[in-house]
């Protein structure tokens, strides 16, 4: 991730977390699942989108497939 590069927590729920990752050259979604044993996360889904709006819709709509 460059320097430029903003990285936001849009919810959590239990292990499950979803990252907006955004640059100049739009935005990626990902939703981590945390490892406690191993003190890391893991990115189980990635997605690119060309607007911040795109993505924060997109973002809604898993919150209810990640239950805590």
């Amino acid at each position: 991730m460059s320097s430029r590069d903003e990285e936001r927590q849009l919810w959590q729920h239990g292990p499950f977390s979803c990252v907006m990752v955004s640059c100049c050259s739009g935005a990626e979604l990902q939703i981590r699942k945390s490892l406690p044993e191993q003190r890391d996360e893991e990115i189980i889904l990635r997605e690119l989108y060309p607007t911040k709006s795109d993505l924060y819709e997109r973002a809604r709509e898993l919150s209810s497939e990640y239950p805590g």
